[in-house]
Order: C-alpha cells, then structure tokens, then sequence
C-alpha cells in the first residue's frame, strides 16, 4: 500500500487530495494518512496542506526493495533481493550465504562497503552515492566458462546503462564499463568448484551512480552517470533497470553462447582493433586487440604471433 501511495504522490502534478488516492487505491484516508507518515519516516519529504491534500518534494536517495521488485520480471537473476545499509563487501556476503545454502537468483546490494573489493585485490571505493551488489547464480557450468559469465554480465550493465541514460557505454575487456575515456563500473567475478563441477558464481558489479568526487588515485581515469548526463539518477529505477538486464542477457548466456551473442558484446568492446598491452610470464606483451572468442577469450596480434589472452591487467591506448 505504501509503494502504490507513493506512486500516487509521483503521478500527481501538484498536490493530490487524500479522498482521491483513498478513492483511486480502495482504503481508508486514515489508511493513507498512516502510509504517508511511513514515508516521511523513511526521509521522503510530503508537504500537507488543509483542504489541497499532499505533495511529493523530495525523494531520499536510498534502494527501496519493494518498488525494485515491483518492476522486475525476472526467473534467474534477482529473484530475491537483500539491500543492507553497510557491508564489507557484497562479494563476501554472497560468499558466505552461498556456503550454507543460498539459493542461485539471490542479489546482495549494500549503500556502502567499508572493503570494497576489485580485481587483484585492489580495493573498490564505495560511496554512498554509488550502486554496489553481487548476484549469485548456481549455473551447470565447467569452470574454464566462467570467463564468459563476466562478458555476459559486462554487456548487461553496458545495455542497461545505454538504455536508462542514453550515454555511449562501452566494455573494456574483460571486466570494465566506460564512458569516453573513463570507468563507470567494475566487474568482479569470483566462483566456488569442486573438480569439474561448479558450486557458485558470484558476480559482483559496482557503478557508480551519482559519485561527484572520486579519490585522488582514480580522479583522473573515473566517472559516474551523474557527471556524464548532468542529472541525479533514481537509484532504484535504474537498479531494477540494470537487474531486469542480467536476468535477461545471462538467461540467455546459460542456455547457449551463440556466435550472434559474441557478435553483438563485440560491437560495444571498446578494447578490439586497439593497440593493447598485458604482462604475461613476467614479459609485457604489446599488439592489437583483434578478436574475442566464444569462451570470451582476448585474441592480441603480436605481429610474430598470435596470443589468446584469458585473464590479466589489460592496458588499452587511449583508456587507461
């Protein structure tokens, strides 16, 4: 009731009178007066005014589950969502309910990480302004794919991105998301097997949303969907956004890696036909980023040879 009420309050254009949304929703006005003070409890600011009813002023910028899962379709991804206010890292609370049971679909999101985690241990700064969450699955997959599980989920945030905003995404092999020249998402995937069985995946994706200030380390290489669109994005929608597309693409993924799909993720890499360099052996390796394989592999043309690239700190000219 509270959501629909909400809904109500977006909808009007002005103020909306407590008997109409009593008469729209089938309740009492004391029934909407209570919900409206839930909402206000909850930082969203409603000016009430005698006889012209309610207004909807400002938004707290917070990840409201319910309204989420009110806009998701979804069977395979985001089928149950935990949002916590502060966590260590979302990768690492995904872990440790994957290890006693948690079932595939479960998204753990977090408004902050006190030790946000990226690739080779690196750290992932988390602010509040951010979107941070790890969606655990439970494929029926070698491990040698789990390489492609990252491509799959890259293009997701990336179509997810381009859809909401409008902005030009790109992904940078294997485990970035640009904008121009700079990184607005980082993808950490890490997995539990056993032999040549899978236990888990878990995918974790960190955005940065409405960020306006970044490390001095990261300033120069980092952006966010606010900086790029000039406008304070809706967290919530725009996660439902992003889940409705990981549902979607990574659905598809499990059931088969068709040459169509690799065809479309190469389109938006930023990374092929890119002078590239990765250290490999303890040697940097420098050539051109010519092709990705089915197993999401990085093909890099040497001149005197040809590499397939699995893994590794990627330099692309021009990024970063």
């Amino acid at each position: 009731m509270k959501n629909k009420i909400l809904s109500e309050l977006k909808a009007a254009e002005g103020y909306i009178s407590g008997e109409r949304i009593s008469k729209d929703l089938g309740v009492s006005r004391t029934a909407v007066w209570k919900n409206i003070n839930l909402l206000k409890d909850e930082g969203y600011i409603i000016d009430s005014v005698r006889n012209r009813g309610y207004m909807l002023k400002e938004c707290p910028d917070i990840i409201d589950t319910d309204i989420i899962k009110s806009k998701l379709s979804v069977d395979t991804v985001g089928t149950e969502i935990i949002v916590m206010k502060s966590v260590d890292s979302t990768n690492n609370e995904i872990k440790r309910r994957a290890s006693n049971g948690a079932p595939g679909g479960l998204i753990i999101a977090a408004e902050t990480q006190t030790a946000g985690k990226g690739r080779f241990g690196r750290s992932w700064e988390s602010s509040k302004d951010g979107l941070y969450f790890t969606a655990l699955i439970r494929p029926e997959l070698p491990p040698v794919e789990i390489p492609s599980v990252t491509l799959a989920s890259g293009y997701a945030v990336c179509l997810a991105i381009r859809k909401y905003t409008g902005c030009d995404a790109k992904i940078k092999w294997p485990n970035d998301i640009i904008i121009g020249r700079k990184k607005i998402c980082g993808i950490l995937t890490e997995m539990a097997a056993q032999s040549d069985r899978l236990d888990y995946v878990a995918i974790g994706i960190g955005i940065n949303v409405n960020n306006t200030v970044f490390a001095d380390e990261i300033k120069h290489k980092a952006t966010s969907l606010f900086l790029e669109t000039g406008k304070k994005i809706d967290r919530t929608d725009f996660f439902a956004e992003v889940i409705n597309s990981l549902d979607k693409v990574i659905k598809s993924f499990l059931v088969s890696v068709s040459a169509e799909y690799i065809n479309e993720f190469k389109k938006l890499c930023a990374t092929l036909g890119q002078s590239v360099s990765v250290e490999r052996n303890g040697n940097l390796i420098k050539g051109v980023a010519r092709d990705i394989t089915p197993n999401g592999e990085l093909i890099i043309d040497c001149g005197n040879e040809t590499i397939t690239v699995n893994s590794g700190e990627i330099s692309v000219q021009g990024i970063y």
